[in-house]
């Protein structure tokens, strides 16, 4: 019996029992990748990431969710890109760039200090989207009325690493009824294909947001950093967002779930063109654990 030390960080937010849990285990080498996904499906959280320690760049990281491995995560990086600076200090307290290798390539990170704060920002990988879905059918599958899909988008999967069905709603209050209907949902995409359903309603400054994933084994998750790079590159693309270099949002997601969250954004733009999105948040330390693992 080996045991194998983890920290539990909360994602995305500056409080405690807010945002979105993380477990990370510093010694993730050695487990093997079936061990890795039932510690996951044990701790029953998000994300939980596998670390391997390294010179350049200082870690590689494995994200499991409770039901499948993922090639890249949000708020996984953003949580590992913190306790490494802030916390398990592989990294100089004044690094203020680096990268993570995860199984999609290696992120870019960038780090902010404002007083006792710190806020890491990642790089999201290439942007896609996906062509336009019957609305009368995506309004099923998440349970409203055809009626309650906002006019300015059109239910689409996008993908930055991660693929999510996006529908967009035209209030709060359609976003906090959603309810998945998993039979409609199979009928316009495929169900193993995408890690999940991503809802919001735009608002000033951004978007108000949920994102249910029963296909990863997660019923809602309180914050998806993965899905917010192409969160952002769909309000540009509508208008709700100006498509101008340094233009930031934010995502409020998981206050439905009692977790508040807020993911920050920034569009990079070079001729007109978006180039990339930044993803940025903040990471508190809950505790730490020891979990027995069978060699």
């Amino acid at each position: 019996m080996t045991e194998r030390p983890y920290l539990l960080f909360d994602v995305f937010t500056t409080e405690r029992f807010a945002g979105n849990p993380l477990a990370i285990f510093p010694a993730g080498a050695g487990i093997d990748d079936a061990t890795m996904q039932r510690i996951a499906r044990e701790l029953n959280l998000s994300e939980t990431v596998f670390l391997t320690r390294g010179d350049d760049p200082p870690a590689a990281l494995r994200i499991f969710t409770p039901g499948r491995e993922v090639l890249f995560a949000g708020h996984p990086t953003v949580g590992t890109a913190i306790a490494l600076v802030d916390v398990m200090c592989w990294l100089p307290a004044e690094t203020t760039a680096f990268v993570l290798r995860e199984r999609i390539g290696d992120v870019p990170i960038r780090i902010e200090r404002d007083g006792g704060t710190t806020t890491a920002w990642l790089q999201t990988p290439p942007i896609a989207f996906g062509d336009p879905l019957d609305r009368s059918t995506a309004a099923r599958g998440i349970g409203v009325e055809a009626g309650a899909l906002h006019d300015a988008f059109e239910p689409r999967v996008l993908t930055a690493g991660n693929p999510f069905l996006f529908v967009a709603l035209r209030d709060r209050a359609s976003v906090d009824r959603v309810a998945l209907d998993e039979a409609a949902l199979r009928t316009i995409i495929d169900f193993d294909g995408v890690n999940g359903v991503f809802v919001f309603t735009p608002v000033e400054g951004g978007a108000y947001s949920r994102m249910l994933a029963p296909m990863s084994g997660i019923a809602e998750d309180p914050a998806t950093g993965s899905a917010t790079g192409p969160l952002g590159a769909y309000l540009a693309d509508a208008g709700a967002l100006p498509l101008r270099d340094g233009a930031t949002f934010a995502s409020e997601q998981g206050v439905a779930m009692g977790r508040r969250s807020v993911i920050r954004g920034r569009l990079h733009v070079r001729d007109g063109a978006l180039e990339n999105v930044e993803i940025g948040g903040n990471a508190v330390l809950v505790g730490e654990g020891t979990m027995r693992v069978e060699p």
